[in-house]
């Protein structure tokens, strides 16, 4: 790695503005060329920023990736342990579990270049860096793995169904309509309601 001069320090709030929107830029040249074809200089220039300066938040480009893989995650991860926190106590497996679908969807729309760069990247980036990524996702997936297994003993979705094909296909579905979707006719809310009426229909027991 290239040895470059520091950047002026900056304030606390600043810096990390700066540095999500090197993760926003990096996310859309990601998506846009891949890892290999993606140049610092180019996400640097996205937000008008000169190369050197970029290096004072990632020191490089394996780091940046990292950075943009991890933070989908991350985002998704906490935001559905907040929606699980804030339902009523009383709250069933099958509502907990439509509920995560739904603040998933919103989450992975929000955030939708990230959320396909990272499906781009997760076997492009080196190994180091996808096994880095894939542990974070791990542990989000066994929160998934929690739900389905709570919605299965409670007798909600139909017990003839492997779990770990269920939750992979589930969020197989969720995260790749951030390559698909749209802004217009229908807010993300929307569009995650109608998906996990659809997913919680498909898992329901037969009759």
């Amino acid at each position: 790695m290239a040895v470059l001069a520091e950047a002026p320090a900056e304030e606390p709030g600043k810096a990390e503005a700066t540095r999500q929107s090197i993760l926003e830029a990096a996310a859309r040249i990601f998506r846009r060329d891949g890892y290999a074809a993606a140049r610092l200089t180019d996400i640097a220039a996205e937000i008008g920023m000169k190369a050197g300066s970029l290096y004072y938040h990632f020191g490089s480009r394996e780091a940046l990736v990292e950075a943009v893989m991890q933070a989908g995650t991350r985002r998704s991860h906490q935001a559905v342990l907040e929606t699980l926190a804030a339902l009523p106590a009383d709250a069933g497996a099958l509502e907990r579990l439509e509920a995560a679908i739904e603040r998933h969807l919103v989450m992975v729309l929000a955030q939708e270049d990230i959320a396909s760069a990272t499906i781009k990247l997760i076997w492009q980036a080196p190994a180091a860096v996808r096994e880095k990524v894939l542990a974070e996702q791990r542990a989000y997936g066994g929160l998934w793995r929690t739900l389905l297994q709570e919605a299965r003993a409670a007798g909600v979705i139909r017990p003839d169904l492997d779990l770990s094909v269920t939750r992979m296909a589930i969020m197989g579905a969720l995260n790749w309509a951030a390559d698909w979707y749209r802004p217009g006719r229908l807010t993300p809310e929307e569009i995650a309601r109608d998906i996990a009426a659809m997913v919680i229909g498909g898992l329901a027991p037969r009759p």
